[in-house]
């Protein structure tokens, strides 16, 4: 059988735009090390448990069914999910692991409006369990910064294989199907069976926003009054304005805004960077998939990551989070990007002269 799991290549943030060091989270996180070096599933070895979705940061792994997932949580009076292990009774989803923190806070918006239940079976004797683990994990802390969330049950129900109980559990909420559209080409149709078949056929799909940030933000669009918790940007004051941070985001979530100054023509011999006057970092939390690379690569360690209760306008809009100027080297005029006065050629030839490379 053809694995359910697809690779979605373009999605892929070491695609998006190289790092030094690559996310490997796909293959760290797999229970059964089923995920190549090279992004490749070993259908015998995949269980598809979904964790290799849950823990991508942009959407690179997804579940072929995925779409119909979503269509059925928007679509179903009573919201009831089961895992294999479980007595079916609503839509069969791989495993929990296959729920991010975005997915769950989904579920939550969703069961304001809704009941939303998920039924599992005994994780603790499930090959999946380290998947189920560190879903768990991600709902620990959503209910950490969002205590007053909308209730989800989870009950336990191991399928122990009574036909009686299937049967009242599928006689409740019908399991939905493939809805066969009549009005649909032949073509269409053909498309859709042979996709069936082989899933990988999909694999090119490529979104710059991952499905689960869009269906939470579509989801929580009718609330605009309330706030959720989300992972927002802070910069301190330590900030030296380089601008590096928005130049490594795979996701464009940061964008810098740099002003310039108009020089004469003895300065003509100036760069670019060494005319920029003030640099405005502008954060789109919506498009922010959480990789903390702009973190990472802070030289000056200004950046951090923390969760705030924030609007449906201010998760979709535009947040100026830091206006600076930037630094230049006390003696020549070049553009620094340390905490010192000196650029590295002037700190290198005069040490005394408080360069970074100086204490």
């Amino acid at each position: 059988m053809t694995c359910q799991m697809v690779y979605h290549n373009g999605n892929c943030l070491n695609t998006k735009r190289p790092y030094a060091s690559s996310c490997k989270l796909c293959i760290e996180s797999c229970p059964h090390q089923a995920i190549s070096n090279y992004r490749e599933l070993d259908p015998k070895s995949c269980t598809e448990c979904g964790v290799c979705m849950a823990v991508c940061p942009s959407g690179g792994f997804v579940d072929h069914s995925i779409d119909k997932f979503y269509q059925y949580l928007q679509e179903a009076e009573e919201i009831v999910l089961n895992c294999p292990k479980a007595v079916p009774g609503g839509f069969e989803i791989p495993c929990l692991g296959m729920l991010d923190r975005d997915s769950w806070m989904t579920l939550m918006l969703l069961a304001k409006e809704k009941s939303a239940t998920i039924c599992t079976g005994s994780c603790a004797d499930c090959l999946d369990r380290q998947a189920c683990a560190i879903s768990v994990e991600a709902f620990k802390g959503v209910h950490a910064d969002w205590p007053t969330h909308p209730v989800i049950h989870i009950k336990v129900q191991p399928d122990q294989g009574s036909l009686e109980g299937h049967e009242a559990a599928i006689n409740k909420v019908p399991r939905p199907g493939i809805q066969k559209d009549s009005s649909l080409g032949w073509r269409q149709k053909s498309r859709e069976k042979i996709e069936e078949w082989l899933p990988s056929l999909t694999a090119d799909e490529t979104y710059h926003i991952p499905k689960s940030r869009q269906w939470l933000i579509e989801a929580f669009g009718a609330s605009s009054e309330e706030k959720i918790p989300f992972q927002a940007i802070s910069i301190a004051d330590s900030c030296t304005s380089c601008g590096v941070c928005a130049a490594i985001c795979p996701q464009g979530a940061l964008q810098k805004r740099e002003e310039m100054n108009s020089v004469s023509n003895e300065e003509d011999d100036l760069t670019k960077e060494d005319k920029i006057t003030s640099l405005r970092l502008i954060f789109e939390p919506m498009k922010c998939v959480q990789c903390h690379r702009c973190m990472e690569t802070c030289r000056s360690q200004a950046l951090t990551f923390n969760y705030q209760p924030l609007s449906h306008r201010l998760i979709t809009g535009k947040i100026l989070v830091h206006e600076g100027s930037p630094k230049y080297c006390t003696q020549c005029g070049k553009r620094i990007f340390d905490k010192g006065d000196l650029c590295l050629v002037c700190a290198t030839s005069s040490p005394e002269g408080g360069g970074f490379f100086t204490r």
